[in-house]
Parts: structure tokens; C-alpha cells; sequence
């Protein structure tokens, strides 16, 4: 493990490559004040220009930069649809609440205004009914402002 503040920095953002020590293309070995394989964006960017410029193979430069051919086409895909923004990984899990559309907020909010005094299951319920989207009171609840 490295110690380096640059190290220390990618570990805590999650961007540490997953197999380091996998790593084997010529530019990692022979100039590792610079190019770091710990470093997973920029061990997939080399990746990606060992095969644009230097014309390895697929195959040949994933295998060199730690990664299987199907994530060399993935990191690929993510480049030619975002830049470098692309090369990082995107925060799993889901992005939010799936059921709070734009129309469900609004229908909560005006309920919520015309009946204040209405609790989280109540407003729950009334939504189910007018739009068929049921949602757990703490979820009305939370989308409301934790009333």
C-alpha cells in the first residue's frame, strides 16, 4: 500500500484501481513517479490511448492496465459519451426516490396546503386514490419536509 498523499486522496474518493498489482503496461513500470497504478482513472485513460494511438488491441491493452476486454469496451463507451468525466465510476445504488415525480410532489405540496393538519398515511392514502401511486407515509412525510 502506498502512503502517498495522492494515494490517500483517490482511497477517499473510491477511486483506487481494483487489482493495482495487475497492472503491467510499460509506461506504469518505467515511470512510476508518474504514472500510477493505483490510480484507476488514470490507469483506464492510458488504457484507452494505448489502443487509440499506440493501436494495442483490446484485448492487449486491457490485459496491460488490469481489466477485462468487456470493461475496455465499457470504459470506452463511458469516454466517447463524457470525456474524462466519464473515467470515473458512477455512485451506486438508485439516484433517489423513483416515485417522486414532479406531479407527485406537487399533488403532496397542494394536499399538504389545503389540509395541514393531515398526517403522512392520510396524504398516502389520497394519493394512491387520485394518481395510483402509493408511497409509505415517511416517505410523504420526508418529501414534505419531515412535517
Amino acid at each position: 500500500m502506498d502512503a502517498s498523499p495522492r494515494y490517500r486522496a483517490l482511497q477517499a474518493v473510491g477511486l483506487l484501481h481494483p487489482a493495482p498489482q495487475r497492472v503491467s503496461a510499460e509506461a506504469f513500470q518505467a515511470h512510476p513517479q508518474f504514472f500510477a497504478r493505483f490510480d484507476k482513472v488514470q490507469v483506464k485513460y492510458e488504457m484507452l490511448r494505448t489502443h487509440a494511438l499506440d493501436g494495442h488491441s483490446a484485448t492487449a491493452a486491457a490485459a496491460a492496465h488490469g481489466y477485462s476486454r468487456a470493461s475496455f469496451y465499457l470504459v470506452s463507451d463511458a469516454f466517447a459519451r463524457a470525456g474524462m468525466a466519464g473515467l470515473m465510476d458512477e455512485r451506486p445504488g438508485r439516484r433517489g426516490p423513483l416515485k417522486l415525480s414532479g406531479e407527485v410532489l406537487a399533488f403532496l405540496a397542494a394536499a399538504s396546503h389545503e389540509r395541514p393538519e393531515a398526517s403522512g398515511a392520510e396524504l398516502a392514502d389520497e394519493l394512491y386514490a387520485a394518481l395510483g401511486v402509493r408511497l409509505h407515509r415517511r416517505t410523504v412525510e420526508r418529501a414534505l419536509g419531515a412535517r
